[in-house]
């Protein structure tokens, strides 16, 4: 069994079988990974995968299991290597970033120019996604850390650090009849159609469980995971946002009525997560740092090998998370 066997594992199993697609991303050849696949198979003595013609069509029930300590072991060479380059002192190297639309459009920016320019020689990737598309990512080891709000039973194996406090606003144009009333009640929202950030689809719903708890039935008439999405439809008459207040920019957005819902919602925590045991390089804790600076290197390294989140939280539990300005 050699390790670049388990390399072409791996990456066939992210690519959805498509040998060709593995063998683009290894940068290698179509049959020397099939000829490899099939070498480590033989080795086995069982199938990793079912085939019809030449075609993978899904993985045994064994071969799940192969490919599970694969990624172990290919997740582990990495840190050897970061760990090399680390006691190096290299300042170049790769962070890969998932997170939400209205993080990488309104939050991070700032935060990736002032890395740039501090760190050169280190390549961004940044992904967006929903909160069930970040999870396969992380599933599938191709992000480096992860920046959302909720979702926590999507991350089971992230080790999830406080980042900001955020709350919720009413968001409607200057005309609407909300635009009189500086603190609209639950009642005054369920009079008009609410348009707000999509449910997930694996998880309650925050937003409509505070409508619920109130006796109220909201009329949420459309959703959307894009903030500005969610602002031109309510530009266009459509109904009342229901939005993240570090989604409104007070220039870009000066034609809405933003009013405080902080009377109705309790305010959310946004995280950033890593997987527990990752090893973190030196730009990584400085990455973490401009995200949050309260989190700090001293406070990372205390949670970062923790057995679970409950030890995270007790870490954190005297921590003032502050709210994002």
């Amino acid at each position: 069994m050699k390790l670049h066997q388990l390399r072409y594992l791996v990456s066939v199993a992210d690519n959805d079988l498509n040998i060709t697609a593995a063998a683009k991303a290894l940068h290698t050849s179509q049959p020397g990974v099939s000829k490899q696949l099939k070498m480590l198979e033989d080795e086995l003595g069982f199938r990793i995968f079912v085939r019809e013609g030449r075609a993978l069509v899904r993985v045994t029930a064994p071969g799940e299991k192969v490919i599970a300590r694969a990624r172990h072991i290919v997740r582990e060479i990495g840190n050897i290597r970061g760990l090399a380059a680390e006691l190096r002192k290299d300042q170049e190297g790769s962070l890969s970033i998932a997170t939400t639309h209205t993080q990488a459009r309104y939050v991070l920016p700032p935060v990736l120019k002032r890395f740039r320019q501090q760190f050169p020689g280190v390549r961004l990737h940044l992904h967006q996604g929903t909160s069930e598309q970040i999870a396969e990512m992380v599933a599938r080891d191709r992000v480096d850390f992860v920046i959302a709000t909720g979702g926590a039973h999507l991350f089971p194996d992230l080790v999830r650090l406080p980042c900001y406090r955020w709350r919720r606003v009413v968001v409607v144009p200057a005309e609407h009849p909300l635009a009189a009333v500086q603190a609209p009640t639950l009642a005054q929202l369920a009079q008009h159609p609410i348009i707000t950030y999509s449910f997930s689809f694996t998880g309650p719903s925050s937003l409509l469980d505070v409508f619920a708890r109130a006796g109220e039935t909201p009329n949420v008439a459309l959703t959307a995971w894009d903030s500005d999405v969610i602002k031109e439809y309510i530009r266009a008459g459509l109904g009342v946002g229901i939005l993240a207040d570090v989604a409104v920019d007070p220039q870009q957005d000066a034609d809405l009525r933003v009013r405080s819902a902080a009377h109705i919602f309790e305010p959310h925590t946004t995280w950033l997560g890593f997987r527990r045991g990752s090893l973190l390089r030196s730009f990584s804790y400085e990455f973490v740092a401009m995200v949050a600076p309260h989190l700090t290197r001293r406070r990372v390294q205390a949670v970062e090998d923790s057995d679970g989140q409950e030890a995270v939280d007790e870490e954190f539990a005297g921590v003032e998370i502050p709210f994002r300005r």
